[in-house]
This record gives C-alpha cells, sequence and structure tokens, in this order.
C-alpha cells in the first residue's frame, strides 16, 4: 500500500540521523543503540544497523573501542568522531528546517 511505503521511505530517510544522534550522548554498544530506537518507537534489525554503521564508519563519523566483556567476547563500543559531531551539527538544522517547513505546510500558516 502507498501509506506503508511512504512511512517507511520517511522511517528510512531519518534513521542515520536518529543512529548518530543516540551515539553522540557517549560510547554505546550495538544493541544499546537498538534498545534507545526501540524506546522511540522506530524498530531496528540487527541487520539494518550494523551495514549503517559500517558505513558510518567507513565515512569518518563513527569509531569504535573493543572492549573485554565478563559474559562472553569482547564488545564493540561506537563514538563520533570530530567530523561525525560536525554532520551531526548539520544534520540538528536540517531537522529544525524540516520539521518547521512541514509543520508550516500542515497548518497553512507563514
Amino acid at each position: 500500500m502507498i501509506v506503508e511505503n511512504t512511512q517507511t521511505q520517511m522511517r528510512k530517510g531519518i534513521l542515520e540521523y536518529c543512529i548518530l544522534s543516540v551515539i553522540s550522548r557517549g560510547e554505546i554498544y550495538a544493541s544499546d543503540i537498538i534498545s534507545e530506537l526501540k524506546k522511540a518507537r522506530l524498530l531496528v534489525v540487527e541487520g539494518t544497523l550494523y551495514p549503517l554503521l559500517t558505513r558510518l564508519k567507513n565515512n569518518g563519523l563513527l569509531s569504535y573501542n573493543w572492549v573485554e566483556s565478563t559474559s562472553g567476547p569482547p564488545r564493540k563500543y561506537y563514538t563520533l568522531t570530530p567530523a561525525g559531531a560536525e554532520v551531526l551539527k548539520h544534520l540538528d538544522k536540517t531537522w529544525e528546517e524540516l520539521v518547521y517547513a512541514v509543520n508550516t505546510s500542515i497548518s497553512g500558516a507563514s
């Protein structure tokens, strides 16, 4: 259905922004990113998240550290790089502009 397709495309469009925002709060493990996004009702599975994290890392926006775990193998914890923080700053501004544009379009106000 057209509505479901549009909803999916809207969610995909903001997923990278939301992931960068979550990581900007501090070092975080991938499953914790998924939990944060679920709390926000933005459902993401590992098969979607890991390729995105790899792409963001390869683009220089994220770095990671391996941290030993007491209950299994070492875990990869992600943080924003300075370039990632700069991109997030621009995305914050873009988001504010989009929210304004959408709200203005919906309400008809200028």
